[in-house]
């Protein structure tokens, strides 16, 4: 399935702990990439499909830098692969004791149109990570090369990161909390839902900044609901965005 631009839009303009909220109403728990954080906050959030890469413990006699150096190494290649609009995803088995990429394949990604780069593991060369504007997301910084403790195994093929199922295509989110990770069959109910959440919550904060109790307020009842709706009314909110 592919994330329509409506969706994308939308899901740009919402945060994580919502979706997270969104998701667990669908019976979806384990979604969110704990211990994984932005290496610089963006001001718009990363959306896009998932695009995978595995690695698995590196071994002695083959990985080393002339290996790395092999137009068919799956390290380069998923760079060279990762489809523009998508994230690419590394599961490095939450071992960041070597760099799981640094700036210049990074940099790369941004180039090719990539929408961002998870890894359960850590960067190298993180200022310059963050200089390339694209988002990415690590547990920690690692600045040893990667052949000290990876080797890429495969691209594209489910794979666990940060302890979250992520099988290719499913839609990628983060914001400055962390990022989300869910099946695109439920992408476009989904961003609808977050999108009017947020919406909601924007005139919660509105009605809470102006003294009103968050009784008959958060969560939502009918009487707030009818109130809401005037307040999209008059903010000029009454369409989803495009």
């Amino acid at each position: 399935m592919t994330l329509s631009v409506e969706a994308r839009d939308m899901l740009r303009g919402v945060n994580v702990a919502t979706l997270t909220n969104c998701l667990l109403s669908r019976g979806l728990r384990n979604i969110f990439l704990h211990g994984i954080s932005p290496v610089a906050a963006t001001a718009e959030n990363m959306v896009g499909e998932a695009f995978t890469m595995r690695f698995i413990p590196a071994r002695e006699d083959i990985d080393n830098m002339a290996a790395y150096a092999r137009p068919d190494h799956v390290q380069r290649r998923a760079i060279e692969e990762c489809p523009a609009g998508s994230v690419l995803v590394i599961d490095s088995r939450g071992d960041a004791r070597a760099a799981s990429a640094g700036d210049l394949l990074v940099a790369r990604l941004k180039a090719r149109g990539a929408a961002g780069i998870v890894t359960d593991g850590g960067f190298r060369d993180v200022a310059g990570v963050a200089n390339t504007g694209l988002p990415a997301y690590q547990k920690q910084t690692a600045s040893p090369a990667s052949p000290i403790i990876h080797h890429a195994a495969d691209l594209n093929l489910p794979i666990g990161c940060a302890g979250v199922a992520v099988y290719p295509g499913d839609i990628v989110v983060g914001d400055r909390e962390g990022v989300v990770v869910f099946p695109a069959k439920f992408a476009e109910e989904v961003a609808r839902e977050a999108y009017e959440a947020t919406l909601y919550e924007e005139f919660a904060d509105a009605e809470i900044r102006r003294g009103r109790s968050i009784f008959g307020l958060f969560p939502a009842t009918d009487e707030s609901r009818k109130q809401y709706q005037e307040w999209r009314k008059q903010q000029g909110k009454v369409t989803l965005p495009r």
